[in-house]
């Protein structure tokens, strides 16, 4: 697949004055001056972050009100019960309030829905248990801000609620006791990009300060802070870069039992966001998309040794039930593609029966990866049929859905990402409408921009300067690893690795060899010759093997030079 190589354009006199400010490499500069970062205060706050960057909590809408609420509970020892949603942010959220409840002696108990049976947010049903439980204070985390018939519904019992949550509010606001959410129209709060989590964490500051508390009895809860707001993909700018940077220091010593077993479990030599995404996060993940929630909760709640280590096995269980069920799903999606040529269309839409509707999301990703095409994947069950949605940049699949809305029951989500249900019989119509508005918006013209930093040379691979560029952790969206192009290199051998999947390089540049990675670009192996010069576009980093360390380049594209 053809990609563009797109490079930054940065200001050589604005990277110079960075270099000699901050007393940092060249290339480190020239990252800085690309993502904007050039005033001596954000450079400040984005390389050494503290807990002075914390904003105030108060400035969000609603915070006063909620916490003098919660403040009136703590007095009068009335029960709490939280509700929260099944993914990492929606876990640690729970977790992080519940916790901090529980130190202030409040009776406190949390309800998550199942995602196979109930879905994502508050169900009437959940609320009326709720209710019949004796609990008359509710206060939701990472769900609520949608939820208008439901709080009516827990209005209506005598339940007040405290919504917290951070996704895109409707016209109308759902006509709870307190709604926070920081994009809110009438928002104050200097940023609007926090996780579930991060707006759990705002809570518990302000009832920190309220209550006179040290500020340690909130920042220690920053390392699950940090994993949930790392997991939930959301930009780490801002404030949010403030929780991850400094919640990945409490992360590396956590005295939470459960994060400390999944960290070993995970097995990773560095602990950095890497770790999180793709060490911890989906092990938590599984659990709801598997079914099993409440698991992923009691890990981080628990303070017994014994049960957290069972729960860990459960947690890798799920994973590699999740793994193989995921396995075979791509498949079983990779041979109807190949079998109805589906890749010839503008939009990938598949239906299978059966398919776990868990998990065919991280299957839709994967298809659009592969073909870099929005993709569907639905899954029919006794004449109903669920699905999950991926997107590419320049295509909004959510714009999409509201076209064909009239063969849809329900659909939500973003230009990115979609989740949707219709009856079965209505499928073939949908997979037709909605591939032709891909072929009408010319999605096939559209490319894979590689963004490129800037052109790395021989002397630029040192171990130093790679080490350096760890300064810029942590990376996630909004802040991504940063890619270098390297030009004119000769291969010096050229092999596929674990059956084909990955492609394994040595390059030379005059007396210098550098090994090269390109995982899922075994495919290349035949394209290219030992002798040929290529140029490269990849991640600079250190691999460590057999105790030894040298710089590796993790591949993101190769051509032949001209």
């Amino acid at each position: 697949m053809n990609k563009k190589w797109e490079y930054y354009n940065s200001d050589e006199k604005i990277v110079e004055e960075l270099q000699e400010k901050f007393n940092i490499s060249k290339l480190l500069a020239t990252i800085l001056a690309n993502r904007g970062i050039i005033e001596d205060e954000k450079v400040r706050k984005f390389l050494e972050p503290t807990r002075e960057d914390f904003y105030d909590p108060f400035l969000m809408p609603d915070m006063e009100v909620a916490i003098n609420r919660i403040i009136e509970a703590i007095n009068k020892n009335e029960k709490i019960m939280i509700y929260g949603d099944y993914d990492v942010d929606g876990i640690t959220s729970i977790s992080v309030l519940q916790k901090f409840l529980k130190e202030r002696e409040v009776e406190v108990s949390s309800y998550i829905p199942n995602r196979l049976e109930e879905g994502y947010g508050l169900n009437k049903e959940a609320i009326k248990g709720i209710y019949d439980k004796g609990y008359r204070l509710m206060i939701t985390v990472d769900c609520g801000i949608s939820a208008i018939e439901e709080i009516e519904y827990a209005n209506s019992l005598g339940i007040t609620t405290i919504i917290t949550d951070h996704h895109e509010p409707l016209e109308e606001l759902p006509k709870a006791l307190a709604v926070i959410d920081a994009k809110r129209k009438d928002n104050k709060y200097p940023f609007n990009q926090l996780a579930g989590v991060g707006v759990v964490f705002k809570v518990i500051q302000a009832l920190g300060i309220k209550l006179g508390l040290d500020e340690k009895e909130y920042l220690k809860y920053l390392d699950l802070v940090c994993v949930g707001t790392i997991s939930d993909i959301v930009p780490l700018v801002d404030e949010n870069r403030v929780i991850a940077k400094l919640g990945l220091k409490l992360v590396n010593v956590t005295k939470n039992l459960g994060l400390r077993c999944l960290l070993e479990a995970a097995g990773y030599k560095t602990i950095d966001s890497n770790t999180v995404s793709f060490g911890i996060a989906p092990r938590v993940n599984a659990c709801g998309r598997m079914g099993h929630e409440t698991e992923a909760l009691d890990i981080f709640l628990s303070d017994d040794i014994n049960e957290v280590r069972n729960l860990t096995e459960k947690l890798n269980e799920y994973n590699r039930t999740r793994q193989e069920t995921e396995k075979n799903i791509v498949k079983e999606a990779l041979q109807l593609i190949e079998t109805n040529k589906e890749n010839e269309k503008s939009a990938i839409v598949l239906g299978h029966n059966g398919w776990h509707h868990g998990v065919i999301g991280i299957v839709s990703s994967k298809i659009t990866e592969t073909y870099f095409k929005p993709s569907i994947l639905v899954s029919f069950e006794d004449g109903a049929a669920k699905g999950s949605g991926r997107s590419i940049p320049g295509f909004d699949l959510h714009e999409a859905l509201c076209k064909c809305s009239n063969f849809l029951e329900k659909y939500g989500g973003h230009e990115m990402a979609v989740g949707l249900s219709l009856k079965e019989e209505n499928f073939e119509s949908f997979k037709q409408e909605l591939v032709k508005i891909a072929k009408e918006s010319k999605v096939d013209e559209i490319l894979p921009v590689i963004y490129i930093d800037g052109t790395v040379k021989q002397e630029d691979m040192k171990m130093d300067f790679v080490k350096e560029l760890h300064k810029l952790e942590p990376f996630g969206e909004g802040n991504k690893m940063p890619l270098f192009a390297y030009k004119g290199l000769k291969i010096n051998s050229i092999r596929a690795l674990t059956e084909g999947k990955h492609l394994k390089l040595t390059l030379k540049d005059d007396n210098i060899i550098i090994d090269a990675i390109g995982f899922n670009m075994g495919n290349l192996v035949n394209e290219y010759l030992i002798g040929d010069k290529v140029d490269i576009v990849g991640v600079l980093e250190v691999n460590n093997f057999n105790g030894m360390e040298n710089i590796q380049i993790n591949l993101k594209d190769i051509m032949k030079s001209i």
